[in-house]
Order: structure tokens, then C-alpha cells, then sequence
């Protein structure tokens, strides 16, 4: 497969060959993840250690799991007990991680840039599980192999980003990795949710939940993040949800097949209706947390393995 990738820092260093190469294995880790054994020896020997600055549920859980099925050791770091909350940077952090010499290194933190920070002080692979407003690659990832497996491909598609644009590191990797993949991509959003600047990513802007959806293959709704915001950037949640929120009648613009999506955690009732969201013939969201599981085992399982070729290569120059 062709993953030239040391780090897994964003979407947008990865080459359309390398996203499938990702999607292809992790197809595979779907099977293995639907049998009674679910245990494989692919990072037998490597030690894997998760690092969450941030709460997280789907994430955290997901790369746990993806670890220990493939035969890693797994070790979650608390960061609410570490020396980080005495004041250490993220630096000292990295270095004396660094020498406990870990293979695998799961970052997610609160400042974007922080993890590619990281990744420049440590010799083993780092996966960005979220970065600020930066990126979250493996929840793009994750979202493509759920388009992909539900529309059969993941090229020429329509696809809907709706809600919270300016504050989601989510609509930004995604955004990025359907842009390569050669799809059509409009943004759903009030003027106040809207990034800035995101002319250059060539998608299409919409203010009207209507206009925006019609005729689209897929709705991806996203999280209102209040916790990034620090102003009025909404009048209610009430008035959000009447305008922005989606229900029955607003997906009615859409395909009449076509999926929905949200990365979680849901506001129900405030960016989705509920009962829409456990739809099972239109909500594919759970099929997003499963498809999370395996395609965090895929990527930890390609960047193991240039992590041992070129760990390969240091022993042949140091013996020639």
C-alpha cells in the first residue's frame, strides 16, 4: 500500500492514493472488528501512549480500542494529573515522554499547531486527534470511509457541511480531504458561523439551509462548539435550530437517498432533530463510530510500519 507518511498531523499532506491506501486497510479492519476474535498481532511489541488535553468520548475510546486490538501496549497519559498542571510545557512533556521511548504517540490539544510541535521533538509517529480549530485528520477519515461505504464511492458527490464552520477543526479536515477526492462541497452555515477565508478551499457558500441542501448526497452536520466561542455568535439556540437546525422538512431539499452524518457529540434538538438522527434508513452515524475504530487501526498500522522501515534502515547504516 502507498503510505510515505511518518506523522499523521492533518489531511492535508496526504496524497489521494495515500487516503485510499488508508480507507482500503481500514475496510479490512471493519471485518476484523465484526468477528468474535477481534485481536490481531500488528503492533505486538510497540507501546502506544494517548495524550487528550481535551475531553473526548468517541476519540479516545476509539484509538484505545484500535490500539489494543492490534496487540499494542496501551497507555492513556491523565493529563488532570500530570506535571502539565504544574506548569510544564508541552515541550518538557514531549522530551520526557520521548525518553520513555514510545512507538506511538494519540495528541489531542486545545491550541492549534500544538501537535505538529510535538511531533518535531519525538522519534516515534504521532497521530493528531485534534488540534485547536487546525485539523482532526482521522475523523476526515473516518467520514470518508463512511461516504464511501455507503454511496460506493467517495469522488463526484455533493456534499453538504453544515453549522458551526468557523470553530470545527472537523469541516476544515474534511473540507480538505473531499476537496482531493473530487467532490462538490457547499458550506451551510449564518455569516457568523462562516471561516474566514474559506474562498481559497474552492466550495460553495450558503446562508439558507434549503438552497444549500438541494440535490445534495450528503448532509454532514456539525457541533456547536460554545466552548471556542466568546461572543454572541448565535441569537438562541432556539432560533438556531429553527433556521440551521436539521429536520425532516429541511432535508426534503436533499436526495431523496441521500445520508447523514454529525461527528458527535449531537445537540439534539438544537443542530439535529432526534428522531431523524436514530433514522437507521438515513442517519449513518453510528456507522461513523464503528468506521472510527477501524480506521484509527489502519493508520496506526501504516505509520507502524515505516515507523520499523526506517527504523530498519538506521540499523543497516549504523552496522555498514
Amino acid at each position: 500500500m502507498t503510505f510515505r507518511a511518518r506523522h499523521l498531523l492533518g489531511i492535508e499532506h496526504l496524497a489521494p492514493d495515500e487516503i485510499r491506501a488508508v480507507l482500503d486497510l481500514a475496510d479490512r479492519y471493519v471485518d476484523l472488528n465484526r468477528r468474535t476474535v477481534k485481536s490481531s498481532d500488528v503492533l505486538a511489541g510497540l507501546t502506544q501512549i494517548n495524550m487528550f488535553f481535551e475531553n473526548s468520548t468517541r476519540t479516545q475510546a476509539s484509538f484505545e480500542l484500535a490500539g489494543k486490538r492490534l496487540g499494542a501496549d496501551v497507555m492513556n497519559m491523565s493529563v488532570a494529573q500530570s506535571s502539565v498542571k504544574k506548569g510544564e510545557t508541552l515541550i518538557d512533556t514531549a522530551m520526557t515522554l520521548n525518553a520513555m521511548h514510545p512507538d506511538l504517540l494519540v495528541v489531542r490539544h486545545p491550541n492549534s499547531g500544538a501537535v505538529n510541535l510535538l511531533a518535531q521533538k519525538v522519534d516515534c509517529a504521532v497521530l493528531n486527534a485534534g488540534d485547536g480549530r487546525h485539523e482532526h485528520p482521522t475523523q476526515a477519515l473516518l467520514d470518508a470511509l463512511t461516504i464511501r461505504r455507503a454511496k460506493g464511492r467517495i469522488q463526484r458527490l455533493t456534499v453538504a457541511i453544515c453549522g458551526d464552520i468557523a470553530h470545527s477543526r472537523v469541516a476544515r479536515s474534511n473540507l480538505i480531504l473531499l476537496g482531493k477526492m473530487e467532490n462538490r462541497i457547499r458550506l451551510v452555515a449564518p455569516p457568523t458561523l462562516m471561516l474566514t477565508g474559506v474562498q481559497d478551499f474552492g466550495c460553495e457558500l450558503y446562508d439558507d439551509m434549503a438552497a444549500g441542501l438541494k440535490d445534495a448526497d450528503v448532509v454532514m452536520m456539525l457541533r456547536l462548539q460554545r466552548e471556542r466561542m466568546d461572543g454572541g455568535f448565535i441569537p438562541s439556540e432556539r432560533e438556531y435550530y429553527h433556521r440551521f437546525g436539521l429536520d425532516a422538512d429541511k432535508l426534503a431539499h436533499a436526495k431523496p437517498d441521500a445520508i447523514v452524518m454529525h461527528p458527535g457529540p449531537m445537540n439534539r434538538g438544537v443542530e439535529i432533530d432526534g428522531t431523524l438522527a436514530d433514522d437507521i434508513n438515513r442517519s449513518v452515524i453510528q456507522e461513523q463510530v464503528e468506521m472510527g475504530v477501524a480506521v484509527r487501526m489502519a493508520c496506526m498500522d501504516l505509520l507502524a510500519r515505516n515507523l520499523r522501515a526506517a527504523r530498519g534502515r538506521r540499523i543497516v547504516e549504523t552496522t555498514l
